[in-house]
């Protein structure tokens, strides 16, 4: 596989201005905005400081985990997985797309909603080439899961890392339930969908791809396991995230495998930037008396009505706007209560499926279809449109119900 390189986000969802207008791009403002706004004293130091200490470590982790997730593609895994999954399927299309959806939650839930979006959806667009299989509904299962298989593990999305800490007796202990239930309304409503496009057989291949080395492709492996029973037990994700790619970086090294992107384009520093300018815009207009207002839309009680409420505006936030800055302004208006925190988690990580923008992944993913399909362009609007406004309701409110059940 080819890879895009992890940057994709810095550049092309802000270079997409730059593209028009090169002279000052979307990384650059945010580098601006960052320096800017604490200089200034229009976010008070003690609010800055406050904030470097809460999401310091969740841009670590972002950085750390692409490039995992980028030495993971350099070692073949995703191609090898995707090539054992066309094998597995024996020439039935509903089995191949099972295996599929099994990828792509798998690759979430431990990789991060962003890595499935940039490097699982090329692999299953030649996937469906290979197997003559229509690409669109492929795709569409994993731009789904790239956001609904977001909440089992608090490194699966960037909110969940921010809200991890707020959960008294664990994260996991806490979503798994809702987790669950937005992964098995996701896979029916899918399979409604697009079950029509899996019926019927494809001719199997004799040998599918090799990777660029078994060893290292060995050592990859056992590196996401060992990565998944950290994240799942909750040790320091930062950390953990930084030893894989010490021991990815090596083992690429000593294997002598050449990288698929360079070093200065594997680590996503605008990204980061991007990414840091938001917590700092949320969190200077916090400082100016936004939650007053957001209280106001958003409630304040734990009623099922008021979970309704909160997840209702959740998800028109996420798709107005993104989900990371939607998370950001909405997170004080939860308080301290689990079950509001856990119910704006479902709704900023499984809500946004209906604007192009509403998260990260689903902007890296339209970007990756078009890059990958091969002169087709970008996918049409109405089919994307109508899984997002039948799914975001649906999961959400599976997703609020376990919370209400708890």
């Amino acid at each position: 596989m080819t890879s895009p390189g992890p940057d994709a986000a810095g550049r092309d969802v802000g270079a997409a201005g730059s593209r028009r207008r090169r002279r000052f791009p979307l990384w650059a403002v945010a580098a601006l905005v960052v320096v800017a706004l604490p200089a200034t004293g229009l976010l008070p130091a003690g609010d800055a400081r406050d904030l470097v200490s809460r999401t310091g470590p969740v841009l670590v982790f972002l950085l750390a985990i692409t490039v995992v997730a980028e030495l993971c593609a350099g070692a073949g895994l995703f191609d090898v997985v995707a090539g054992r999954a066309a094998s597995a399927a024996r020439g039935r299309r509903l089995v191949l797309w099972a295996l599929v959806v099994v990828m792509a939650t798998a690759s979430t839930v431990v990789l991060s909603l962003d890595s499935t979006a940039v490097l699982v959806t090329p692999v299953v667009l030649a996937l469906a080439r290979r197997t003559e299989s229509r690409p669109l509904p492929l795709a569409l299962t994993v731009l789904a899961l790239a956001n609904t298989a977001s909440l089992l593990l608090p490194v699966s999305n960037l909110t969940n890392l921010l809200a991890a800490s707020r959960f008294g007796t664990g994260y996991v202990g806490v979503m798994w339930l809702p987790a669950l239930a937005v992964l098995v309304v996701t896979v029916v409503v899918l399979l409604v969908l697009h079950g029509r496009s899996f019926v019927g057989r494809f001719e199997p291949t004799a040998h599918g791809p090799t990777p660029p080395d078994r060893v290292l492709l060995v050592v990859t492996g056992v590196v996401v396991a060992l990565l998944a029973i950290a994240f799942a037990a909750e040790l320091p994700v930062a950390l953990a995230a930084l030893a894989g790619v010490l021991v990815l970086g090596l083992a690429t090294w000593w294997r002598k495998v050449p990288l698929l992107v360079p070093v200065r384009e594997m680590v996503p520093w605008r990204s980061a930037l991007v990414v840091a300018a938001l917590f700092v815009v949320v969190e200077t207009w916090h400082a100016h008396g936004l939650g007053g207002i957001l209280d106001a839309v958003a409630g304040d009680g734990t009623g099922g009505g008021d979970l309704a409420q909160l997840a209702a505006t959740g998800v028109l936030a996420a798709n107005a706007v993104n989900n990371l800055p939607a998370y950001l302004a909405l997170a004080p208006t939860a308080g301290e209560d689990v079950d509001r925190l856990a119910t704006l988690l479902v709704a900023v990580n499984a809500g946004p499926l209906v604007t192009p923008w509403a998260s990260l992944a689903t902007v890296l993913w339209w970007q990756q279809y078009r890059r990958h399909t091969f002169g087709s362009g970008a996918p049409p609007v109405w089919p994307v449109l109508r899984q997002g406004l039948l799914l975001a309701p649906l999961v959400v409110a599976a997703g609020v119900a376990m919370i209400m059940l708890r």
